[in-house]
């Protein structure tokens, strides 16, 4: 009967045999407790929404400018183009 309900929940025998109930207690604890739900994975940000605000403001000058120099960059080659 052991070998038939080991089967059907697909563990081995010896797991059954060597069941220890305060190591499993214990596993249960460590996998279950508030702070380790969700297979271990609970994120906390903290982050400041003025502080991201900022910095996505930041990037998008950065990139606005990166764009402007690329385009002055274009318009010099094809200015040297056109005088050729």
């Amino acid at each position: 009967m052991l070998q038939q309900i080991a089967a059907v929940l697909k563990i081995p025998v010896e797991a059954f045999q060597n069941f220890d109930e305060e190591q499993a207690v214990n596993l249960i604890s460590c996998n279950f407790s508030d702070n380790a739900m969700f297979n271990n994975k609970i994120e906390v940000f903290n982050n400041n929404p003025i502080e991201e605000i900022k910095k996505l403001h930041d990037e998008k000058i950065s990139l606005f400018e990166r764009m402007l120099k690329e385009k002055d960059e274009m318009m010099e080659r094809l200015e040297r183009l056109i005088n050729k």
